[in-house]
């Protein structure tokens, strides 16, 4: 659906996104995911239109759009800030997009009954912007994209300014939306989780660069690099002459007792999260911290100060680069 050949940009001689090739399928969920400032906007806003690449090229289903404007493009962005018109009601803006196409009222009126009913906005057509909460104003502007029928829906941080349960509720709407409409996604965010239970393939970025390409459950358990080991979920790094190889907090056990054990260390922290309990524990020898999920059955009592063990398997290791 969109194909991106060694795409660039650089902004006043600076390198903001570093050659990039990418392919994305045609109704998949892809999420560029990364810190702010990696250049995951940019991209997005390369693909919208937006900006224009320094080098490379941007195909839209087999069609060379590089040189093309915004609105010659087939696809629709949604914001972090929704951007409506204030002095519209709710169906007034999901028509906007439709009335600029020249679309009969008919097919205008029946876009935009699909549209609301998908977003759970049927109620609230008549309502304007100021008399909506955030949630529902996110659902609008979504509405509005959607009623288009683009083929690519483009999403910079748009659930960023929710709150938390509400982004919750939120996410899994758009998933469902995103499956039942079948239109290619692609979402920018910085939150793992967010990505992690969003996505059919994640991009991860950094300073521009990407650091590893891959499904939700390839980026855990085999992540390629020390960026992409540390940024998705909490992991536990440990140094060899050999090199460096991760071990995730659930893999690892503590041992009580002078037990045969990997490790020793001292606990520093024992932290009670409702469904996880965890310990941070210091290790001898070594500068760093590692953190220890317990299993929620582990009813053991854990005591700061402590001296325990802390073993892993061999085949939970996963060696990365730098």
């Amino acid at each position: 659906m969109i194909e991106l050949v060694g795409i660039e940009k650089h902004f006043e001689g600076q390198v903001v996104v570093h050659p990039l090739s990418l392919t994305i399928k045609e109704g998949e969920f892809l999420t560029l995911l990364g810190p702010s400032g990696c250049g995951k906007t940019t991209i997005l806003r390369m693909i919208a239109g937006f900006e224009q690449p320094s080098k490379g090229e941007i195909l839209l289903a087999g069609e060379q759009v590089t040189e093309l404007a915004p609105n010659q493009r087939d696809l629709n962005l949604v914001f972090q800030h929704y951007a409506l018109f204030p002095h519209m009601t709710v169906e007034d803006n999901i028509a906007f997009g439709l009335k600029m196409k020249k679309m009969s009222l008919k097919e205008q009126k029946e876009r935009i009954a699909e549209a609301v009913a998908m977003t759970q906005l049927t109620a609230l057509t008549a309502r304007y912007p100021h008399q909506l909460s955030g949630g529902q104003q996110q659902r609008v502007a979504i509405a509005r994209a959607i009623a288009n029928k683009p083929k690519v829906l483009l999403l910079d941080e748009p659930l960023g300014a929710l709150d938390l349960q509400l982004r919750k509720n939120l996410q899994s709407e758009l998933k469902h939306l995103q499956r039942t409409l079948g239109i290619t996604f692609v979402y920018v965010t910085h939150d793992q989780e967010e990505a992690m239970m969003l996505s059919d393939r994640i991009v991860i970025l950094n300073q521009g660069k990407v650091e590893q390409i891959g499904t939700p459950r390839e980026i855990y358990a085999a992540p390629k690099t020390l960026f992409a080991a540390t940024f998705v979920g909490e992991n536990n790094v440990f140094s060899t002459p050999e090199g460096l190889f991760t071990v995730r907090p659930e893999k690892l056990r503590p041992v009580r007792g002078e037990l045969e054990a990997r490790k020793h260390g001292v606990i520093q922290d024992v932290l009670y999260l409702g469904n996880v309990h965890k310990l941070t524990v210091q290790l001898d020898n070594e500068p760093m911290t590692v953190t220890i999920a317990l299993d929620f059955t582990d009813e053991r009592p854990w005591q700061i100060g402590e001296r325990i063990g802390v073993n892993w398997n061999q085949r939970d290791e996963v060696a990365i680069g730098s």
